[in-house]
């Protein structure tokens, strides 16, 4: 059995105070969101609260699936490397990038790049031979893990001001879809983390993921065991159609929200015990959430799938 622990929008606080320069465009905006609503959602001690329920719970590995920082300020970056080192090493802890954590165009190097030695990985798989994500364009990125294969997608992209949309990209899906039929071919468990919910929605080009009917395409032809996202910072569970039957698409609150704000969950994340199951796999997912007094996390909920294979 592996454990594997899956949280994202953490939203990392408090924001370093911005110098006005920093403010011009969309991080203005971004600064008062923070300041006069945000804040009272993010601003709290659940992080330190889940960081310590993660030493109890000890998964074999975690995943945060993006949306790091707020409005990508430069020292937002460096304080989201120290956080990410007190979840653990980087073999240990897996992250993508989400529209925050590219608010608006940096310079990778000091930027996303400050947190690549936690998307190392490679094309053929194995441990050996990774290497650290230099820029957008060695997504995806592959990691194995006992029998999972972690294929990290990239959606952030800057975007205009009031825009939380993301995109994958032609060059990105092209590389994808050999990438898992390979791995299908290995038999390993393919979880696919992806920032942005896979599916359309009403307010698609707008907060949406531009490119998802053919992400979609991609995960019906080559096919995947589990997706993992974030975005919405609201519980969801849907499934997409693969080869051998369907993907569950499971979706998490922000890591860090204190309370229940606008139909949004409070922090909470996810343990997926993951096991062959004959000729398929079963997962035992564990719902855990912090409690009304924010000093500690707990079970709130369990469930069970059975992911068919071959």
């Amino acid at each position: 059995m592996f454990t594997l622990a899956h949280l994202s929008d953490p939203h990392v606080s408090p924001m370093p105070r911005p110098r006005l320069a920093e403010l011009i465009g969309k991080r203005a905006t971004g600064f008062l969101s923070w300041t006069f609503r945000r804040n009272a959602i993010h601003g709290g001690p659940v992080l330190e609260r889940l960081t310590a329920d993660l030493r109890d719970t000890a998964p074999d590995h975690i995943v945060v699936t993006g949306d790091i920082i707020n409005i990508s300020l430069p020292g937002e970056y460096t304080q989201a490397e120290a956080w990410l080192r007190s979840l653990g090493p980087p073999d240990r802890v897996t992250i993508i990038p989400g529209n925050h954590d590219a608010y608006v165009v940096t310079k990778w190097p000091e930027s996303i790049g400050l947190w690549a030695a936690y998307m190392a990985g490679s094309s053929s798989g194995g441990t050996d031979s990774e290497t650290a994500v230099g820029s957008n364009e060695d997504f995806p990125f592959v990691r194995i893990r006992g029998p999972l294969a972690i294929v990290g997608v990239t959606t952030a992209c800057p975007m205009p001001p009031f825009s939380a949309a993301g995109r994958i990209g032609r060059q990105q899906l092209e590389r994808l879809k050999p990438r898992l039929e390979q791995l299908g071919r290995e038999g390993l468990f393919r979880v696919v983390l992806i920032h942005h919910p896979p599916f359309d929605s009403r307010d698609q080009w707008r907060k949406g993921l531009h490119d998802s009917a053919v992400f979609r395409a991609v995960i019906a032809e080559a096919g995947a065991e589990l997706i993992l996202h974030g975005h919405t910072h609201r519980s969801g569970l849907a499934k997409l159609p693969t080869p051998d039957g369907f993907a569950p698409v499971i979706g998490v609150p922000s890591a860090s929200a204190m309370y229940e704000h606008d139909g949004r969950g409070h922090g909470q994340y996810h343990l997926y015990r993951v096991q062959r199951d004959g000729n398929g796999w079963s997962i035992d997912v564990e719902v855990r959430g912090v409690v009304p007094t924010l000093d500690r996390f707990e079970r709130e909920g369990r469930f069970s799938l059975a992911i068919p294979h071959g």
